[in-house]
């Protein structure tokens, strides 16, 4: 009976040191598993924000282009104000930015703007119609002309060019 039980014990602590060796190798392959998973997710978040850096700095520098040619009034502020307005909205700020404080006059000729139909749309109205949009256009864009232009210059000092792109000359 002695043997017997000897023998259980013997058996009992083999397959228990058998399934300790067992979990131990599984607990290492997860800890490398969560290890390489880091990893991964560092390499991602790197390249993550290296995207996004190269994409800012894109539309940084349309953005400071269209602010210099609304400054030299080498485009008309009603569109200018559209784009840049659409392309700041698409700009990662590093924190929640409130730009329509901080830009008054853009925001304003957007806000004037953005419900107004472009191109093949605005066949679909009359010569009365238009003009009629085209005349609150103007004259939005006569109201906010000196705040469109600080907004301009804050724009041009906040949004840096592309290297080669400062020298750009509007026609």
């Amino acid at each position: 009976m002695m043997n017997i039980m000897i023998l259980a014990l013997c058996v009992g602590a083999v397959i228990i040191a058998g399934l300790a060796f067992y979990a131990g190798q599984l607990l290492y392959k997860l800890s490398a598993q969560k290890k390489l998973i880091a990893k991964e997710q560092v390499k991602q978040q790197a390249k993550l924000a290296k995207s996004r850096l190269e994409r800012n700095a894109k539309l940084a520098d349309s953005i400071h282009l269209i602010a210099r040619a609304m400054h030299q009034e080498q485009c008309e502020f009603s569109e200018g104000c559209l784009r840049v307005w659409v392309l700041m909205s698409q700009y990662s700020f590093t924190d929640d930015e409130d730009l329509s404080g901080r830009y008054p006059g853009i925001f304003a000729m957007y806000e004037v703007v953005k419900e107004m139909p472009t191109h093949d749309a605005r066949k679909k109205y009359s010569k009365k119609e238009i003009f009629k949009q085209d005349s609150a256009r103007w004259r939005a864009e006569e109201t906010h002309a000196e705040q469109i232009k600080a907004d301009c210059e804050k724009i041009i000092e906040e949004f840096k060019a592309a290297p080669g792109s400062e020298n750009v000359v509007f026609n």
